[in-house]
């Protein structure tokens, strides 16, 4: 279940920019993200799990979020010492929603997933009502895994 991120942490950088609600979209953020953690030192640690979470919340906004095809996506990613913070923000007030599915299905799993690898997940409405932020925290990897 998503929840509210209650205080963030001192953060060491922070990037956001604009991207076209287009597919194409999601392996630009990826390059993004990508770049952001290499310019930072540890950033190296939340490469593993970040691009997919990345991926997943901009792909929900862009095949989910209803509204015109004009309207842009707005990503922010904010690293601390101890967390990377992931939010991809779009025009839909409606909020995503974490469903079951079958193992036959083909689609469905991104939320599953974004609640598998991050500490901490969640949405919040944009004041005034138009719009969302779903956000992820993610931890460092050790990167020794097997």
């Amino acid at each position: 279940m998503p929840e509210v991120l209650k205080e963030q942490p001192e953060t060491v950088g922070e990037y956001s920019c604009w991207l076209s609600r287009h597919q194409k979209s999601v392996p630009t953020a990826r390059g993004l993200l990508r770049g952001f953690l290499s310019d930072h030192q540890g950033g190296e640690l939340f490469c593993d799990h970040s691009g997919l979470v990345l991926g997943e919340l901009v792909t929900n906004a862009v095949q989910h979020a209803r509204t015109p095809s004009d309207r842009l996506l707005f990503v922010r990613f904010a690293l601390s010492a101890d967390d990377l913070r992931i939010e991809v923000h779009d025009a839909d007030s409606r909020q995503p929603v974490l469903r079951r599915v079958g193992g036959d299905e083909e689609c469905g799993r991104g939320l599953w997933l974004v609640s598998e690898l991050a500490l901490r997940w969640g949405c919040r409405s944009h004041a005034g009502g138009v719009g969302k932020a779903v956000w992820a925290v993610l931890g460092p990897q050790s990167g020794d895994a097997s």
